[in-house]
């Protein structure tokens, strides 16, 4: 709101350089013409450091974000896609910083290293906001807070669910063998679904975690590991694979090796995000559960702007709402109110 006349000079000495990719941050609307420019001061600038495009989840979060940033909400929003690359985001949130943003929203790659750029944002008097992945630094202020999903809680639902889903089937006491697609290692995703799951199983005296391995959240990365894995085990008994987009990868990789998955296949299996499509498998026979991690985080992080901006205190770590689904819902349904 305070600086929206600083972001255009440097754009526009940033395109007068040699084009939008001098500073990295890409607008994601037209800024104001001239006929509108004493109105400037009405926007509040916002930069948005995201991880990627790897996923259908990331492409939903973005998508949130970009429909709630809007000029029609009074947002500015400079846009900034690391590529799955921390370097690339380190240096997007000092160009973010450079162009003196009022808000840098930073859903960070890994959970280290941010303590040197969160301290020259502070010091900026620039606040940050994380959402979906969490860090770890020295000091905490260094952050005004975080939003996203409990990963640790979603990684143990799942485990509860396979306990009763076994328990319905009469394996209480079978010996199961079990495989996971990890995400991205050091994450914060792949370290609380990890837990999470793990916090389960040691109760369990006759699960044996045969191997986990990262698929690093894409679905090439999900088939080419998951290949290996049954090629390395010859009896697995379930599948817990960290996201959906790992998850279809892994299914094709199960099926090319004749093998098969889901409430009648040999392989049980549970993914996490629950994305439309992961529903429609869940449909065709293909996954027995889907822990879901909510993408639309836009509302929540504008409404605590908005009271930012009222001068208000906000809560260090907000969750958003999550649930599950598995193959005893009605899946028609909830296919129908899926907006993801």
């Amino acid at each position: 709101m305070k600086r929206y006349s600083g972001i255009f000079v440097v754009v526009l000495l940033a395109c007068a350089a040699g084009g939008w990719m001098f500073f990295g941050c890409v607008p994601d609307e037209k800024a104001p013409s001239q006929d509108t420019m004493q109105d400037e001061e009405d926007y509040i600038v916002i930069g948005l450091s995201q991880i990627g495009s790897e996923s259908d989840w990331r492409n939903a979060n973005t998508g949130s974000f970009r429909s709630e940033f809007t000029a029609e909400n009074g947002y500015y929003l400079l846009f900034e896609d690391a590529q799955q690359k921390q370097e690339n985001q380190l240096k997007a949130v000092r160009d973010l910083i450079l162009q003196e943003v009022d808000y840098i929203i930073l859903d960070p790659i890994v959970e280290t290293g941010w303590d040197t750029v969160l301290m020259e944002a502070k010091d900026a008097g620039i606040p940050v906001i994380l959402v979906d992945r969490q860090i770890v630094v020295e000091d905490e202020d260094l952050y005004t807070c975080w939003v996203g999903s409990d990963f640790r809680e979603e990684g143990r639902r799942a485990g509860q669910w396979l306990a009763d889903y076994l328990e319905s089937q009469g394996r209480r006491e079978e010996q199961i063998r079990i495989v996971t697609l990890q995400g991205t290692l050091d994450s914060s995703a792949q370290i609380g679904r990890t837990m999470g799951f793990q916090d389960v199983l040691s109760a369990h005296g006759n699960w044996e975690m045969l191997e986990r391995r990262s698929g690093e959240f894409t679905q090439a990365k999900g088939q080419e590991v998951m290949r290996d894995l049954l090629q390395s085990h010859k009896e697995i008994d379930v599948l817990i694979s960290e996201n959906d987009n790992m998850t279809f990868g892994a299914i094709e990789a199960i099926e090319s090796a004749g093998r098969t998955c889901g409430p009648d296949g040999d392989i049980i299996v549970i993914s996490f995000d629950a994305v439309r499509t992961a529903i429609q498998f869940m449909q065709e026979g293909k996954i027995n559960a889907d822990f879901e991690c909510n993408p639309l985080l836009g509302p929540k992080v504008s409404k605590i702007i908005e009271e930012l901006e009222a001068g208000e205190r906000v809560e260090k770590i907000q969750y958003i709402e999550e649930q599950y689904f598995d193959t005893s819902m009605d899946l028609e349904k909830i296919l129908e109110e899926r907006t993801y």
